[in-house]
């Protein structure tokens, strides 16, 4: 294992060096962005999406946002539930039919990047579009992993329980017993392909796994 400190941008440039030279045989990567919203997961994706294009490598956005359960099913024992939010609000087997499995090896390539709106707590009706060869998914959002979504690539953005305390915005604190119940039972950054160490949203530390 090794730790080291590293710019925002050196961070961008080393992963998306890292994606943009994967070469999988179906030329299509599947990669998740997980951390909570107090890390800014979708700021990193986002970057790094226009990195991999800068380096001729298609990219695709994907906000696990527009992927939540319809508020019925989500909300139902409460607006602050944490457990509800743990296992109940993201619709993974919707993520995995419209985006995932159709990246993936045996996969069409046709993804929807938008299915459910939850300001208006409608289908987003986005419109199918096709993955050009070699195009590399983003996926981001919180509690990505653990549940099997078969993801190629993980990152994982990783705050100690006092900075992620410190850092989520007063109504979302209700999250917080869920973030760790997911260290505690995932513990994702045991595992995940990279992990960044972002107490210090300044000074990110990086530790690269599976080289």
């Amino acid at each position: 294992m090794q730790v080291r400190p590293v710019s925002t941008e050196v961070l961008v440039e080393e992963l998306a060096d890292r994606f943009a030279d994967d070469r999988r045989p179906v030329g299509r990567l599947r990669v998740a962005i997980d951390g909570p919203a107090a890390a800014t997961p979708g700021a990193l994706a986002g970057a790094l999406s226009s990195a991999l294009r800068a380096r001729g490598r298609p990219a695709v956005h994907v906000s696990a946002a527009d992927f939540l359960r319809p508020a019925s099913l989500r909300l139902e024992f409460g607006r602050t539930n944490p457990d509800s939010f743990y296992a109940g609000w993201v619709d993974e087997a919707g993520l995995r039919r419209e985006v995932l499995d159709p990246a993936g090896p045996l996969g069409s390539g046709r993804i929807v990047t938008r299915l459910w709106n939850a300001a208006t707590d409608r289908a987003a009706r986005e419109p199918y579009r096709e993955l050009p060869q070699r195009a590399v998914v983003l996926v981001s959002g919180p509690l990505l992993l653990g549940a099997g979504l078969p993801f190629d690539v993980t990152v994982h953005l990783a705050l100690s329980p006092a900075a992620l305390a410190r850092r989520t915005d007063p109504a979302e604190q209700w999250t917080l017993p869920a973030f760790a119940r997911y260290a505690a039972e995932v513990d994702p950054a045991a595992f995940a392909d990279v992990v960044v160490r972002l107490d210090d949203p300044q000074r990110p530390a990086v530790v690269l796994r599976h080289e």
